[in-house]
């Protein structure tokens, strides 16, 4: 028992209890200790073991510098925000690494070139359109109307010449509405950011374009100055209906330049920038009106402008514009614009085209063809005209394709193919003086028979033996088919080539009526010859091209002219078309100075036209519907007074001009043989005009060549009865030959 106690171990204890404590223990007393321990504190009576807690919990909380209410909770959310933003930080700051580094270097970033504008002027220099892809040339921020600017800061980017590319403040307050608004109302970008996308980006809502935009728009801000950013974002930003850039728009919506706009006109095309498709005055003009109202009381509120000045731009009431472009110019810009490949190529800046296109007869062909239309179009079952007319070097003068260009703008005048009807006539006529028959020669106007095809005089009406000056004054079927069998269809074809026709023509016998269809501009073109003397200039629409720095990039030089009639056929040409004016079927074309010309209507009036000249001008109008409908006009109703007008109105000033050669009755012309081919044997109708032909004589008949069929625009009859047509009542008979020699 004492081994085992005194082999036992005694541990040291600290205040242990009197009772417990022998003499010979170890023990540590407060004095023993480095730090004195502090006395415990008993809790008073009647406190619970809960209250001490709480108490020693509470303590402890003011030891460690805690507290609670709302300066605890306030520091907390200071130190959490400042973790998360930490955090965001470090994470945007990956984000912005890993899609910059997917982007080229940055020194290899350039402005793109912006579409190159085609700007189109009159001959006189008056602005006629914009072509491109922009609609519009590019503008100086020097040049343009000051409100435009002020407009599109005050209601897009206020901040725009203070901040860095980006703006922090109105991304937070954007953020702010859209979260008081429950939806994305604004978007926070700067102009700056706006022109990055613009530039280089494509319109996707992803995180990586918005970080590329960012990054963007900072270089685009070191490599250029605040106006040199406004300046490229006003010329390239999309304003609705097809309008991009300022100059664009304003000839879009307000038919002037941007130099000249209003402030209420600046604050509807800044109010276009929210939304330009659905805001476009073209659409909405009442929505674009109220858009533009917002946009000039940002502008007070910014100090741009004064009260009074606000209540008199939004004292301008909302109209509309025009669906698309309007004015019958633009069906000449478009031809223009189909010239310029062949011309200088593909257009690699901005250029100047000088049109040769006169606006004062273009408008008078404008109000020409719309004023006849409105007056007698319904009458007459038209809808459509076209009217090209074209001086005597070549130069286009004035071209309508259609009746409206903002509804439709199809171009009649140079691309749709139509029967020209009795005015291809003149070429058969042509064909025959060629072939040694002259004005004085005379063909007896009766039914004739061609194979299977009776072409038919208009109404039925037969004049008898006539003068092919009288036939081609009066337009008469029978005579002009005649002439083509006599010549033949092929040469009436070449003839009509060599004299400016382009379209493919069928060599048959009703190629003598005009069923071959050409447009209204080379037919115009082929009767240039007939103004010349014989020669054929070439048809032209612009003058000179420039670039904007005036450098020479085409100029047309000097009419190009070939001759393709001699002078004596001209002249005797010239001589048998007077008669159309003079006493034919355009006797209402007579403007009182020497004209000439041809009028054509074809088969249930489907095209009604006149193609008349003077020495200065020839000018070819055209009649009818769109899908060849028929109509009740015929080229005497529309077609000769919509000519008479607008020659009319060419002609001021002129000096009066004789037709070019001459031919007298009776008289050869020089070198052209004084006897004619023989025609074949026709009857001759008596006068009083009976139902029945001379005995002997039957109705003609001429073969058809191989492969010609029978066209509508004459009316084909089976069988063809004998005419007596215009006689006395007397019933001699006489053949073709008897008259030429006079018996």
């Amino acid at each position: 028992m004492a081994r085992r106690t005194k082999n036992r171990r005694i541990e040291p204890t600290f205040d242990a209890p009197a009772a417990r404590r022998s003499g010979d223990d170890l023990k540590l007393g407060d004095g023993d200790r480095v730090v004195p321990s502090r006395q415990r504190r008993k809790p008073a009576k009647g406190k619970s073991a809960r209250g001490a807690k709480s108490a020693r919990r509470t303590g402890r909380q003011r030891k460690n510098g805690g507290g609670g209410g709302f300066f605890g909770f306030l520091r907390t959310a200071i130190y959490w925000s400042l973790v998360l933003a930490l955090w965001g930080g470090i994470a945007a700051a990956g984000i912005t690494a890993y899609y910059g580094a997917k982007m080229p270097s940055a020194t290899t970033w350039e402005i793109p070139d912006r579409p190159p504008n085609v700007k189109i002027v009159s001959a006189d220099g008056d602005m006629i359109a914009n072509r491109g892809m922009t609609g519009g040339e590019a503008v100086g921020l020097h040049e343009m109307s000051p409100f435009i600017p002020q407009a599109v800061i005050a209601i897009e980017d206020r901040r725009f010449y203070s901040h860095f590319g980006v703006d922090p403040i109105g991304l937070a307050r954007a953020m702010a509405e859209n979260v008081m608004a429950g939806r994305l109302t604004q978007g926070g970008s700067t102009l700056t950011q706006q022109l990055a996308k613009n530039l280089f980006l494509k319109p996707d809502r992803t995180i990586e374009r918005k970080v590329q935009e960012v990054l963007l728009a900072l270089w685009l801000e070191q490599k250029h100055s605040k106006d040199q950013i406004l300046e490229m974002y006003l010329n390239r930003v999309y304003f609705g209906s097809g309008a991009y850039g300022v100059e664009a728009a304003s000839r879009r919506y307000f038919n002037k330049s941007a130099r000249d706009v209003t402030l209420s006109e600046a604050a509807l095309l800044a109010g276009l920038l929210k939304a330009p498709s659905r805001l476009s005055p073209a659409r909405d003009p009442q929505a674009a009106e109220t858009r533009a109202q917002v946009v000039l009381t940002a502008m007070r509120d910014q100090g741009m402008i004064g009260d009074s000045e606000m209540t008199t731009a939004m004292s301008r009431p909302a109209t509309r514009a025009a669906a698309y472009w309007t004015g019958s110019e633009h069906y000449f810009a478009d031809r223009v614009m189909e010239e310029l490949p062949s011309l200088i190529g593909d257009v690699k800046s901005d250029i100047i085209v000088e049109a040769t296109v006169d606006m004062r007869l273009q408008k008078q062909a404008e109000k020409t063809i719309r004023n006849l239309i409105d007056e007698k179009g319904g009458k007459l079952a038209v809808s459509q005209g076209a009217l090209v007319s074209i001086d005597t070097t070549g130069a286009v003068r004035a071209m309508v394709g259609g009746y409206d260009y903002a509804n439709s703008q199809f171009d009649r005048a140079s691309e749709a193919r139509r029967q020209p009807g009795s005015a291809f006539k003149p070429f058969v006529f042509m064909a025959a003086l060629e072939q040694g028959r002259r004005p004085d020669s005379v063909r007896n106007d009766a039914p004739v028979k061609i194979g299977n095809w009776t072409p038919e005089n208009y109404k039925g009406k037969y004049y008898g033996p006539v003068t092919l000056s009288e036939a081609l004054a009066r337009s008469l079927n029978s005579v002009a088919a005649q002439l083509a069998m006599e010549v033949g269809p092929k040469s009436v074809v070449e003839l009509a080539h060599r004299m400016g026709i382009e379209s493919d023509l069928k060599a048959n016998a009703s190629i003598a009526l005009g069923t071959s269809e050409v447009t209204p501009l080379e037919l115009t073109a082929a009767y240039l010859p007939f103004a010349t003397g014989g020669y054929r200039p070439e048809v032209y629409f612009v003058q000179r091209i420039t670039t904007s720095s005036g450098k020479v990039l085409y100029q047309h030089d000097r009419p190009r002219l070939t001759q393709v009639a001699s002078a004596d056929i001209i002249g005797m040409m010239n001589a048998m078309m007077r008669g159309t004016v003079e006493y034919g079927s355009a006797r209402a074309a007579n403007i009182g100075r020497p004209a000439a010309g041809k009028t054509g209507t074809t088969q249930q009036s489907r095209d009604a036209w006149f193609v008349g000249y003077t020495a200065d001008l020839v000018t070819g109008v055209w009649f009818g519907n769109d899908a060849s409908k028929a109509t009740k006009a015929t080229g005497s109703s529309l077609p000769v007074p919509a000519w008479k007008a607008f020659m009319e109105e060419a002609e001021k000033g002129r000096p009066v001009k004789r037709l070019p050669g001459s031919w007298s009755p009776g008289a050869p012309a020089p070198g052209i043989a004084t006897s004619e081919p023989q025609a074949p044997p026709v009857p001759q109708a008596s006068v009083g005009g009976g139902t029945q032909a001379p005995q002997g004589h039957p109705t003609p008949t001429v073969a058809v060549p191989s492969g010609g069929n029978p066209d509508h625009t004459a009316s084909v009859r089976r069988p063809v009865p004998p005419a007596d047509v215009g006689g006395s009542g007397q019933k001699k008979q006489t053949s073709i030959l008897d008259i030429i020699l006079g018996n």
